[in-house]
């Protein structure tokens, strides 16, 4: 016997593919027309369509369908659910795609109070890591794919567009992180989610009941397969950590050199005024 490879072709995520692309593609042709101020290069659809397709290959490739007998790879479509799929897809943006919904979207974060609060974030991305971690809620979503599969996947998927929205969104607002704010929302998450990898990577027995009963795929035990499956979730979340430092630090940088930039036109200006 070999893993299944089939390809699930859900119609569900289909079309909810087909639903962002088709208003994607309108947005991102709509801030291209003539006239329109930055307009978005090619770089942007081909991140958007990097996005689709990581959610495609996590959840109708045979990475879902393997997912239902080893944790691994589990673990790798949760990766590309919480973290892959919103960079992506946040960093497809732009303010002249957005600018329909940019005011609608302000005043959903002045409205929405402590949810659009950065704290809200951190505290809703660990927060579904570690509930859909609890063995009780695991195995429960495992035995339930068409309710609570499906509900773990969205908790997965919003949490990581909120969390990652809040470093990476085009659009300034209220609640933007400043200063050293961006290192210690990235640190404090990072660590928080790392701790659980750090114990699903050297918990010396196996937590989650149902994968007794899965195939050994490629001889790993269901200790060894939740053994690679934490320290996949710890190597994941300290490689996305150090690439966002790297890029944040380089962006801080930039906006510093734009801000000396500015006061030093605004100085001239006032000298030339003067005289």
């Amino acid at each position: 016997m070999s893993p299944p490879t089939e390809w699930s072709f859900d119609p569900r995520v289909l079309i909810g593919v087909a639903v962002l692309t088709f208003f994607y593609v309108w947005g991102w042709r709509r801030a291209r027309r003539p006239g329109m101020p930055h307009p978005p290069g090619h770089g942007r659809l081909m991140l958007f369509a990097a996005a689709m397709l990581t959610v495609l290959g996590a959840l109708v490739s045979p990475i879902d369908s393997l997912s239902d007998e080893l944790m691994l790879v589990h673990m790798f479509q949760h990766v590309l659910l919480l973290d892959i799929m919103p960079i992506l897809l946040i960093l497809s943006l732009t303010k002249g795609i957005l600018r329909p919904v940019t005011r609608r979207v302000t005043r959903i974060e002045e409205g929405a109070g402590f949810f659009a609060h950065p704290v809200f974030a951190v505290v809703f991305y660990c927060g579904m890591m570690w509930l859909w971690h609890v063995p009780f809620m695991y195995d429960l979503a495992l035995r339930h794919e068409n309710s609570w599969h499906i509900l773990e996947h969205i908790c997965f998927s919003a949490a990581g567009t909120l969390y990652w929205w809040h470093l990476l969104s085009p659009i300034r607002s209220r609640m933007r992180l400043g200063g050293m704010g961006p290192v210690m929302y990235m640190v404090s998450t990072k660590l928080i989610v790392g701790v659980l990898g750090v114990m699903l990577a050297f918990s010396p027995h196996g937590i989650y009941a149902f994968y007794d009963h899965q195939p050994h795929w490629w001889g790993l035990t269901p200790g060894d397969d939740q053994n690679m499956s934490g320290l996949l979730m710890a190597l994941e979340q300290s490689i996305v950590m150090g690439i966002a430092l790297a890029w944040l630090f380089v962006r801080m940088l930039g906006e510093s050199e734009r801000e000396a930039e500015r006061e030093e036109r605004y100085a001239a200006g006032q000298a030339g005024v003067a005289a």
